[in-house]
């Protein structure tokens, strides 16, 4: 059984530095910060039967974020960026790539050389 992916992450900017570096078609949904359990899944309401990747900031708020995801969505899988970046938009690609590529999300080439 295959099963369509989803990348949830937390603004606009880490969603345009993530999109470039996808080589399959993976809807990015944006939280637009912290929000509330019924607003979780309201977002996420349509991509029920979706892989779902959480990507958050290694800071407090995607702290806060990611452990509410974890009670909502328990199956979902957890990327997480080196501390030392903190932002998603903060990493540079070729390591984001990694983090996809490890997650068994296809990237494009370019963003593994170094």
């Amino acid at each position: 059984m295959t099963f369509n992916k989803l990348i949830i992450v937390e603004g606009r900017q880490d969603k345009l530095k993530i999109a470039p570096i996808l080589a399959e078609d993976i809807p990015i949904i944006c939280t637009n910060g912290t929000v509330s359990a019924s607003r979780l899944e309201e977002i996420l309401a349509p991509y029920e039967d979706f892989e779902m990747y959480a990507f958050f900031d290694a800071d407090a708020s995607g702290d806060k974020l990611r452990a509410l995801f974890k009670r909502e969505f328990p199956d979902a899988y957890h990327l997480h960026t080196s501390p030392s970046y903190k932002q998603v938009e903060a990493t540079p690609r070729r390591h984001l790539a990694r983090i996809l590529l490890a997650a068994d999300i296809k990237v494009h080439k370019e963003y593994l050389i170094v």
